[in-house]
């Protein structure tokens, strides 16, 4: 039960940000999540959005070169060892974390955080089989 992220590079100078934001914003996609990781010249924002169609849509319209790709969002109780719960599963069951963030919903008392695995089918079915909520593109529409 994976989910859409999208990719965006972004060169590292001031307002690079703020153009795909805007591009966004002017279309009425909705960003649920975000991260931005930096190097030298370029970061990547990595982003879960309202519409992904649309979004990948307007932003290579706009020449913003993004990908797309299959991640996991995982519910997590939003009490002290939460994270460190569902970490110790996927540790267990073999499941390599890439990266993750975090956001918080507001119809909800969990916290979610995005996970990218190399097998998100597996690490799904692992984190299923322990009783951890994934979310779907449907439950975070409702956050």
């Amino acid at each position: 039960m994976s989910i859409k992220q999208i990719s965006v590079f972004v060169e590292n100078k001031a307002g690079a940000l703020l153009a795909i934001t805007s591009v966004l914003a002017a279309n009425g996609i909705d960003m649920r999540a975000l991260a931005l990781s930096e190097a030298s010249d370029f970061g990547i924002g990595r982003m879960i959005v309202s519409d992904v169609y649309a979004a990948t849509t307007v932003l290579k319209d706009a020449g913003f070169i993004h990908s797309i790709s299959p991640v996991l969002a995982v519910a997590i109780p939003n009490v002290p060892g939460g994270l460190n719960e569902v970490l110790k599963v996927l540790s267990t069951e073999g499941v390599n974390v890439e990266y993750m963030y975090a956001f918080q919903g507001k119809a909800s008392e969990d916290a979610y955080m995005v996970f990218k695995v190399a097998d998100d089918i597996h690490a799904a079915s692992v984190l299923r089989d322990h009783g951890i909520r994934l979310a779907n593109e449907e439950d975070l529409a409702r956050l």
